[in-house]
């Protein structure tokens, strides 16, 4: 039966029966669902219970970086035997860094953003009664919630958790007996990133599907709004850069348990010489970074999506150059694929191989720059919005651009060997991929939690937590810049002992303070989104007079999202504030036009 056929058979079916759906046991309904929007808060939830374990181990090895030699308890109460007399073990700094890299980059920002908006929106905003496959929908979740257990559980490992770093290079993740986290914590952090993976493909592979099959009538491609369009290409870019990874894991688990040599030559281990012979760990690096680099952005894009529907919305205009956004975002897509090797710089890179790495680099710097040009363009002379979702988009375009002009620096061959490996990187990324989708995933929460509960979230405390948090986060990375340029090292548990960077210290300081500001602002978050569940303002059906389709549907959940037929779209989804040759809106009164609002007579149809 084709897709098609089957949506209409799905759309019928569950026309006459919503009421059936209503006899759900709490365990159907909450647990084993199959309709998207629970899942959706479901992989909301469990991204942020992540998120939480990621942040606090932060804050560890920040309070290590910051007082080297001061003991403090709380090292004690977490990290029991590796922070025996509230002194960090060395291994132990390692692990917390490799551990939170993991969190944040796949479970928080990777499942956490992508898999809680793609599985609200695509069949919201499409005109979906469901994802193409709710089974195989429920089934990517819970493989991302066994995968999430187990590299929590590998924090218990005995002999530590994996510290070979989040891109976990060989020999150290290779030979079981290298170093203490080497041993089970390493098998437990392969296996769970095996997992993480058929989670990611098969939900991937659904959200493709479902864009391509089961938009309703009237919604072309070119109709799509940009969060579609963003949700669409990430599955495409996961679809192709994954399996790579899962094929270095694989490669990695037979180097580690069955004596291969894929990425080991020539390896002594206190004297003893080991058999392996005639692999390489710049092969591993080659496809850990295929899939790295597309990663930031299957990170990115996203919220770049979020942020694009947020803008427009607030702004009351419609967005500036839509065709040209969805260029970008597939321009994107394909360079991509294709920049990896600007990681590998010191890898010992023929320099022709460089420089062509490098052309590639400074070439994504364009479609970027066309989102970044195309935001300002819509916020300019707009009728802005300031609500909590407006401000952490905007922030996010800030971040993007200061994250984004660092990467031009570190793009470059040149300039990035002066720079590898030392905290200008770690700057880098956490402001152009860290930051940038946080602001996407809180700004996608404060816009759509109406539609996720039902309720409105606390403006004012989303106020104070945008606020605190823009100004923690510049706080944090901004310095980092600056003694990643004096030559500091990255993964280095103290300095101490190199009196070169003891000029350094006192920022180091400075930027603890400023991530234990910024930690604990997110408490203000947690707070509101909890509260706001169960105690916050009833939501209208339409609370930020939005065109999208998703601000049709019932505020009371329903499985099959609409009662009685799905809505026919007859317009694009960025008519705001659109006047007739009159100067009148086209719908009296209201300076928006809903997708479902037909064309008056004479209307032009926007050129996007």
């Amino acid at each position: 039966m084709s897709a098609i056929a089957h949506g209409e058979d799905h759309a019928h079916g569950h026309a006459h029966d919503d009421h059936g759906h209503h006899k759900e046991t709490f365990i159907t309904k909450y647990i084993f669902s199959i309709d998207h929007k629970m899942i959706a808060k479901q992989y909301l939830v469990t991204g942020l219970i992540m998120g939480i374990i990621g942040i606090a181990m932060s804050i560890l090895f920040r309070l290590q970086l910051a007082w080297p030699d001061h003991k403090f308890t709380v090292y004690e109460i977490f990290l029991g035997k590796f922070g025996v007399d509230g002194v960090m073990d060395p291994s132990m700094y390692l692990s917390l860094v490799t551990i939170h890299g993991t969190i944040m980059v796949f479970f928080v920002l990777t499942a956490g953003l992508s898999g809680t908006f793609s599985n609200l929106l695509i069949p919201l905003q499409i005109g979906a009664r469901d994802m193409a496959s709710g089974f195989l929908n429920m089934v990517s979740y819970w493989l991302f919630f066994l995968s999430a257990v187990i590299m929590v559980l590998s924090l218990f490992a005995e002999a530590g958790p994996a510290n070979a770093g989040w891109t976990i290079y060989p020999p150290l993740s290779a030979l079981p007996q290298a170093i203490g986290g080497s041993g089970t914590g390493m098998t437990l952090w392969l296996a769970s990133m095996a997992i993480f993976i058929a989670s990611s493909l098969i939900g991937s592979l659904n959200y493709v599907v479902t864009v391509i099959n089961l938009r309703t009538k009237g919604m072309s491609m070119t109709r799509l709004p940009l969060t579609i369009w963003a949700f669409f290409v990430t599955a495409i870019i996961g679809i192709i850069s994954f399996p790579v990874l899962l094929s270095a894991a694989l490669l990695l688990i037979m180097d580690r348990s069955f004596g291969t040599s894929f990425f080991l030559s020539d390896i002594y281990i206190q004297g003893e010489v080991l058999h392996n012979q005639g692999g390489s760990p710049v092969l591993f690096e080659h496809l850990f970074w295929f899939l790295g680099h597309p990663e930031v952005y299957i990170v990115l894009l996203p919220a770049l999506g979020i942020t694009s529907e947020i803008i427009a919305t607030n702004a009351r205009k419609p967005i500036f150059g839509y065709r040209a956004m969805v260029a970008s975002i597939l321009a994107i897509a394909f360079l991509s694929t294709i920049v990896w090797g600007h990681h590998m710089f010191v890898s010992g890179m023929n320099p022709f191989l460089g420089s062509v790495f490098t052309f590639t680099t400074l070439l994504i710097a364009i479609p970027s720059a066309v989102k970044s040009f195309n935001y300002i363009t819509t916020l300019w002379k707009g009728n802005l919005q300031f609500n909590p979702a407006m401000l952490f988009s905007i922030g996010l375009v800030s971040t993007f651009i200061t994250g984004g002009l660092t990467g031009i620096i570190l793009g470059d061959s040149t300039l990035d060997i002066n720079v590898h490996d030392t905290y200008f990187v770690v700057a880098h990324f956490h402001l152009v991929m860290g930051i940038s989708a946080l602001y996407g995933l809180f700004a996608g929460v404060y816009h759509w939690f109406p539609k996720m509960y039902g309720r409105m979230m606390n403006k004012n405390l989303g106020y104070a937590h945008f606020w605190i948090t823009a100004i923690g986060a510049y706080g944090v990375f901004f310095p980092m810049h600056f003694v990643g340029m004096a030559g500091l090292p990255r993964r280095y548990y103290t300095n101490s002992n190199f009196p070169y960077f003891d000029d350094l210290q006192d920022t180091n300081v400075l930027i603890t303070v400023f991530a234990i500001i910024t930690a604990a602002a997110q408490f203000i978050f947690l707070y509101n989104f909890i509260s706001s569940m169960y105690y916050g303002k009833k939501a209208e059906k339409n609370p930020w007079n939005s065109n999208t389709l998703e601000w049709t549907t019932p505020v009371e959940h329903i499985h099959g999202n609409w009662p009685g037929e799905l809505p026919t779209v007859y317009r694009w989804a960025y008519d705001y504030s659109k006047t007739d040759e009159n100067g009148e809106y086209v719908i009296p009164g209201q300076d928006f036009a809903p997708q479902t609002h037909p064309m008056q007579d004479g209307e032009e149809v926007l050129h996007h």
